[in-house]
C-alpha cells in the first residue's frame, strides 16, 4: 500500500504542484488548507481536501490518525513581504505558530517525516553569491524571519525526538504546470513573472519596478528563478531521502544564477510578443538587492537535477497559464 502523505496548503500555488508530483509518484495525498489564498479547484481530483487550518491540533491529529499518515509537507503560510513588514503578528502567528502547533500534532501521532517550505529570504542580503547554506541568517522583513523561526523550532525538536525533516529554502518560484492543470492563482499576486504576465495579457495596466538604484548591473534587483514544477520534485527527492533514512537536511532550491527585474520584463516581452509598461517606483522595505543560489547540497544529497532551468521555459508556462486562466 502507498504511503499517505499530509500537504498542507496543498491547494497553493506550490502545494498543488507537489500534490500532482506526489500522486505521479505513487504516494496518496490528504490535503489540508483554510482556502484563505488556496484554491479549491486547484486540488488534484485523486487527492483527499479537507478545509481547516495547519495550526488546528486537533484537527490535525485526527487526519493524522484517520489517514495514517507518514510524512507531512509544510506549505501554509503567508508569504508577501511587503505586507509581513506591515502586519508581522499575522505572520508570526499564521507562519511560526501554526508550525509550532503542527510540529506538536506529529510527535503526538508519531509522525517522523517532515519536509519544510522555508525561503532565501532567511539570508538577507548575503555577503557572497551565489548563497550557501551556511551562509550568516539574517532576514530583512518578518516573512523571513517566521520562516526562520520554524526552522528553528524543527531543529530543536528533532535534536530529542525521531523527528527527522528536510527544510527547503525557495529562491524566487515561478511558472506553472505544463499541462495546465494548475498555476499561480494567488489574488492580487506580487510575484514578478505572474505580474509580468498578467500586464501582458492586459490584465494590470502595467509593471512597477520597486528601485532602479541598487548596485547591480542595470540598478534593478536580482533574483534566482526557479520553475514550480523542478521545486514540486525536490519536495518528492526529499520526502524519499527521509524514508530511506536521510538525516535532517538544509537544502537551498534554486538554478544558481539571477535575472534583474529588468531583464524578467524584457523576456516576458519577448516570449507573450506584448509591450509592457513598466514605471519605476519607491525601495520596497525588506527588498533584497540580488541573491541566488549555491544549489549543490540538494543536486548531490537529493540527487535533484532540474528539467525546466530555461527562463523562457519559466516565462512561457507562465504566460500561456494566464492566457488560460491565472485567476
Amino acid at each position: 500500500m502507498a504511503n499517505t502523505v499530509l500537504v498542507t496548503g496543498g491547494a497553493g500555488y506550490i502545494g498543488s504542484h507537489t500534490c500532482l508530483a506526489l500522486l505521479e509518484a505513487g504516494y496518496q495525498v490528504v490535503v489540508l488548507d483554510n482556502l484563505s489564498t488556496g484554491r479549491r479547484r486547484l486540488v488534484p481530483g485523486e487527492a483527499v481536501f479537507v478545509e481547516g487550518d495547519s495550526g488546528d491540533i486537533a484537527l490535525v491529529r485526527e487526519l493524522l490518525k484517520q489517514h495514517e499518515i507518514s510524512a507531512v509537507l509544510h506549505f501554509a503560510a503567508a508569504t508577501v513581504v511587503p505586507e509581513s513588514v506591515e502586519k508581522p503578528l499575522k505572520y508570526y502567528g499564521n507562519n511560526t505558530c501554526n508550525s509550532r502547533n503542527l510540529m506538536q500534532a506529529c510527535l503526538e501521532e508519531g509522525v517522523e517525516h517532515f519536509v519544510f517550505s522555508s525561503t532565501a529570504a532567511v539570508y538577507g542580503d548575503p555577503d557572497q553569491l551565489p548563497v550557501t547554506e551556511d551562509a550568516s541568517l539574517r532576514p530583512l522583513a518578518p516573512y523571513g524571519t517566521s520562516k526562520l523561526m520554524t526552522e528553528q523550532m524543527l531543529r530543536d525538536v528533532s535534536k530529542v525526538t525521531n523527528l527527522r525533516h528536510v527544510i527547503l529554502r525557495y529562491f524566487n518560484v515561478a511558472g506553472a504546470d505544463l499541462k495546465g492543470r494548475t498555476g499561480q492563482s494567488t489574488p492580487e499576486a506580487t510575484h514578478l513573472i505572474k505580474v509580468a504576465c498578467e500586464a501582458a495579457c492586459g490584465k494590470r495596466d502595467g509593471l512597477t519596478v520597486f528601485g532602479d538604484d541598487y548596485a547591480t548591473p542595470d540598478g534593478t534587483c536580482v533574483r534566482d528563478f526557479i520553475h514550480v514544477t523542478d521545486l514540486a520534485e525536490a519536495h518528492v527527492a526529499a520526502l524519499r531521502y527521509l524514508e530511506q533514512g536521510g538525516e535532517s537536511l538544509v537544502a537551498n532550491c534554486g538554478y544558481g544564477r539571477g535575472f534583474s527585474v529588468k531583464e524578467i520584463a524584457a523576456t516576458v516581452e519577448r516570449v507573450s510578443g506584448k509591450p509592457i509598461s513598466v514605471a519605476v517606483g519607491p525601495r520596497r522595505e525588506g527588498d533584497i538587492e540580488a541573491i541566488y543560489a549555491d544549489n549543490r547540497n540538494i543536486r548531490e544529497t537529493l540527487n535533484w537535477t532540474p528539467k525546466l532551468d530555461d527562463i523562457d521555459v519559466i516565462v512561457k508556462s507562465a504566460y500561456e497559464w494566464e492566457q488560460q486562466c491565472g485567476f
